[in-house]
């Protein structure tokens, strides 16, 4: 590896360090798409790690309150040097990543850009470890990778091209102990999003970037698994689940009543050509891509099932649709400037989700004045509850509230013409109407999946049904304003 970029380094070019030769134009495009992705910051203490020339370095300095840029290559430091060591919250040092050693909790923030990709398997766990023990709780890493094939236009490149896959799991799975109580540590994933500049420029959706957030872990893990993402992709949201909920609802949809919900819901909406919605909790992108058809809209749907996402973005793709984009993200943590979207659209997914009320108030802060939100979700009936639909929360994972308890929520956010509606009738009979449709296609459907799939959707939505004629649970519809 040394050998190689010591060939590729003699002149310190953009187009050197990043093995392009349209390296220039690239940068244009990508840097700021990059910028974007990253938190605020004000007072940071940050390492950026494979610094090379200093193409983010100088960035970088101009946000955060220090900024400590290192790189392997010798001519790479001097010339990042050069042009930004006038600046009086800089440093630079030259060191190998996977020998370095920082004080514990001494960073708030760590950035790399096709710097992994360089290190072994080993190298590499033992460095998202490093970096767990040197971030301080609730700091932040950002990397971005070339992963599942090359993309410089070099004859030899001895890079290490693994799958996004393989970087999640790794970096959701690694823990550290800090001797403060005894505490563990882990990443949570904030977000995971291809890099749209290599996209629409070279046609690579392999550029992937990935933020992660330094969170205490639980002894008490979701259904065995150490974070709720890994729950949702591993067990509720499979690629095979996630099919056989759209054989139920209908081409692109994995939520209650499918595109004719969608259609009556998004009318509400009154969209105009131009608008930037936000879908929180996006699924496999269904009613994303008929509202951007249909209204000639822009839509970023976020979700926080891996699975969901890469389906959606193949969907995407087949659709030839750039107006529609997605990533991997978690609504609670993720991060959009004040005004960003004219509308916030989310159907049946912030039943996941614990503090509600924080999550009203960053949506209030992401709309525009006069912006919309409409939610559909899943609600309860007042207590108590059947022990049959306790245990079923439970199982799930679920924070339900009353439909007047959760338009309660949205209002105390900050909205106003706040209508909420117990819509539990229509859901009723929006399951009576899948199953009758199971019932058309159940040779269909066994022959796509098996039989055993076809009970277990077929029953899941009979207790569903069930569960709702009790009046434990509810379906709420929740639509208001931004002044």
């Amino acid at each position: 590896m040394t050998e190689f970029w010591k060939e590729h380094s003699k002149g310190a070019t953009v187009e050197e360090m990043m093995l392009d030769s349209r390296a220039k134009e690239l940068t244009q495009h990508e840097l700021p798409e990059i910028l974007s992705m990253l938190p605020c910051l004000e007072g940071y203490r940050v390492l950026e790690l494979g610094a090379g020339i200093g193409r983010y370095t100088s960035h970088l300095l101009t946000r955060a309150a220090h900024v400590t840029a290192v790189d392997f290559m010798d001519s790479f430091v001097e010339r990042n040097r050069q042009e930004n060591g006038h600046h009086s919250n800089a440093k630079f040092i030259q060191a190998d990543v996977t020998k370095m050693d920082l004080p514990k909790n001494s960073i708030d923030f760590i950035f790399s850009n096709w710097l992994l990709m360089y290190l072994s398997d080993e190298e590499l766990e033992s460095f998202i470890e490093k970096t767990l023990g040197w971030l301080r709780p609730g700091g932040f890493l950002f990397f971005r990778e070339s992963c599942n094939h090359r993309s410089g236009t070099e004859d030899f490149n001895p890079t290490c091209y693994r799958t996004d896959a393989q970087y999640s799991h790794l970096v959701s799975s690694v823990q550290v102990e800090q001797t403060e109580g005894n505490q563990r540590f882990g990443y949570d994933i904030v977000l995971k999003k291809k890099v749209k500049a290599y996209i629409e420029m070279k046609n690579n959706p392999n550029q992937i970037c990935w933020l992660l957030e330094k969170v205490p872990r639980s002894s008490v893990t979701q259904n065995g698994f150490t974070t709720f993402q890994q729950f949702l992709d591993n067990q509720q949201y499979t690629n095979r689940g996630i099919l056989r909920y759209e054989k139920m609802f209908g081409a692109g949809y994995v939520s209650t009543g499918g595109p004719s919900t969608t259609k009556e819901f998004v009318d509400m909406l009154n969209l105009k050509p131009g608008q930037k919605v936000l879908d929180v909790g996006c699924g496999i992108g269904g009613g994303d891509f008929y509202m951007a058809k249909t209204f000639g809209v822009e839509v970023l749907g976020l979700d926080l099932s891996d699975n969901m996402v890469e389906i959606a973005m193949e969907r995407a793709i087949a659709e030839k649709l750039p107006s529609v984009q997605f990533e991997v993200a978690d609504a609670t943590k993720r991060v959009f400037a004040e005004g960003s979207f004219d509308v916030i659209y989310s159907r049946d997914t912030i039943l996941h989700i614990d503090d509600k009320l924080a999550l009203f108030k960053r949506f209030h802060s992401w709309l525009k004045p006069g912006g919309k939100l409409l939610i559909s979700d899943y609600c309860c009936g007042e207590k108590p509850w059947t022990p049959v639909f306790e245990a079923y929360v439970k199982q799930r994972g679920y924070i339900l509230y009353t439909p007047a308890q959760y338009g309660k929520f949205i209002e105390e956010a900050g909205f106003s013409n706040v209508r909420a509606e117990d819509r539990t009738a229509q859901f009723i009979q929006v399951i009576k109407t899948e199953l009758q449709r199971s019932e058309a296609i159940k040779e269909e459907f066994i022959e796509e999946f098996s039989e055993e799939d076809y009970l277990a959707i077929v029953n899941g939505w009979s207790e569903k049904l069930g569960r709702s004629n009790s009046g434990d649970q509810r379906w709420g519809l929740f639509y208001a304003t931004r002044e």
